[in-house]
């Protein structure tokens, strides 16, 4: 069930340059699209500017686009059941956040040009400064943070990549 963005923005209560502006969408068992999904991630940012925040500048629009289309495919291919997805939009960052029923928890697969799909994971990470995973009991959370801005010493961002024996490693700029 998806809340229309215009009831859920004006339920919003404080400033809008203080508070960070959030949506939810859940999708039933087997209802999930990663075009719908992308769909509602356009509606949510095009309403952005309407509640007094920046627009987001249209790079970081396509990366989230991007972010959005993979989760959420990963979502409907490795995982029985329902799944959501939240957005955050702060100042610094727009925060992604996919879930699932599965409780495993999500690999990169070592890069193979050879091989047709599995590379999902890897471009989310490669447009986000961040990727957090919470695993418990129900399901799981994985959330990609893109920042808004160019951040000034981009060797400062931090890649948390999975498996947990590889979390840590600097992001490389393509």
């Amino acid at each position: 069930m998806v809340i229309p963005l215009r009831k859920q923005a004006a339920d919003e209560q404080g400033p809008a340059e203080c508070a960070p502006w959030r949506y939810d969408a859940t999708w039933d068992d087997g209802a999930a699209h990663a075009a719908d999904a992308r769909q509602v991630l356009r509606d949510f940012l095009a309403q952005a500017p309407r509640t007094g925040r920046p627009a987001v500048p249209p790079a970081v629009a396509l990366d989230a686009e991007l972010a959005v289309s993979e989760l959420v495919t990963n979502a409907i291919q490795h995982a029985p059941g329902p799944c959501g997805m939240t957005l955050q939009l702060s100042g610094e960052e727009l925060a992604i956040t996919v879930w699932d029923t599965s409780a495993e928890r999500p690999w990169v697969k070592p890069a193979d040009p050879h091989r047709i799909g599995g590379h999902g994971l890897h471009l989310v990470h490669a447009v986000s400064a961040r990727v957090v995973v919470a695993v418990h009991p129900e399901g799981k959370d994985i959330t990609a943070h893109l920042p808004l801005a160019p951040h000034p010493d981009t060797s400062a961002l931090e890649w948390e990549v999975l498996p947990t024996s590889l979390s840590g490693r600097k992001r490389k700029d393509a």
